[in-house]
């Protein structure tokens, strides 16, 4: 009983915290509904159409604080996007949120914004995203960047560890008790992992808005992406030589989350007259660490 009482407690207050954090970091963009799923998206800018996926458990807020939308825009049409389940996007049940199902989210919210066609960037679980979309509809990605992507199967002890929280029932149970608290305490070795070996820029530290990321939804979802990452790998593996886009590959070499000859460079052979921008020593958060790589990819592409 007092161990019921105790979760039951953590629950209360992990959902006053997401209620408060959601009043602290309100959209800053508009919402595209699109076959029942309601899409947050921030548009800034003229010019051709730049758009832009994060990667998992991240929100636009993560694009915006590496200040790589409003340098963007003094050029482009910059599209950020919160994926299904981030920030302040939907993520309905009734569907398995698969990179194929996101880019036919994602191609359909394009359509409704009179997107005729534009250059995708996705970073980290976005590169799959991306990936997908330009495979459904190669006339509306005429240019793909790819950052920090993870496009090869390979053993991931994250996806077993957060199995468990993506199943319904438990998983809910788990993220809103256990999970918030624990992802407080990691944070600070999170970061290490996600931006070593390079330094969290102060930015970063005192912008990025972590009770947004720490919501139940929101660690869910991550939670689903998670374990989906290798089955993901898998079924996109076979039709990275079906890509006719042209393809700009950024990975750091001191990358601690994917590799950078496993995935990054392995992708790079696979896919004929695509361009590998290797940043020496830079890790996984690229337009953080090496902003200027990445507008200088926007760029050439």
């Amino acid at each position: 009983m007092a161990g019921t009482a105790l979760l039951a407690a953590g629950a209360v207050e992990t959902g006053r915290r997401a209620r408060a954090a959601e009043r602290a970091t309100p959209p800053v963009g508009r919402f595209v509904e699109v076959g029942g799923t309601r899409l947050h998206v921030l548009e800034r800018g003229r010019g051709p159409a730049l758009v832009l996926l994060h990667g998992n458990g991240s929100l636009i807020q993560d694009w915006l604080v590496s200040g790589l939308i409003d340098r963007a825009a003094a050029t482009h049409r910059v599209i950020a996007f919160d994926r299904p389940g981030f920030g302040h996007s939907e993520r309905p049940r009734s569907r398995i949120w698969t990179p194929a199902m996101q880019a036919g989210l994602i191609r359909g919210a394009l359509h409704s914004l009179g997107v005729e066609a534009a250059t995708i960037l996705g970073h980290s679980w976005g590169t799959q995203v991306a990936i997908a979309l330009a495979l459904q509809d190669p006339a509306r990605v005429p240019s793909l960047i790819l950052e920090s992507g993870y496009y090869f199967p390979s053993p991931r002890i994250d996806g077993l560890l957060f199995a468990p929280q993506s199943l319904p029932g438990l998983g809910d149970l788990i993220s809103h008790t256990v999970a918030p608290v624990t992802g407080r305490l990691l944070w600070p070795r999170i970061l290490a992992r996600l931006f070593g070996p390079s330094p969290v820029p102060e930015r970063f530290a005192r912008d990025f808005p972590v009770d947004m990321v720490l919501r139940p939804s929101q660690l869910r979802s991550a939670a689903a992406e998670s374990a989906l990452m290798v089955p993901d790998a898998f079924a996109l593996r076979p039709h990275y030589g079906e890509l006719r886009t042209p393809v700009t590959i950024l990975s750091g070499t001191g990358d601690r989350l994917v590799s950078h000859a496993g995935q990054s460079a392995a992708l790079h052979q696979r896919i004929p007259g695509s361009r590998l921008v290797a940043v020496e020593g830079a890790g996984h958060m690229l337009h953080q660490i090496a902003p200027d790589r990445v507008l200088d990819a926007v760029s050439a592409a």
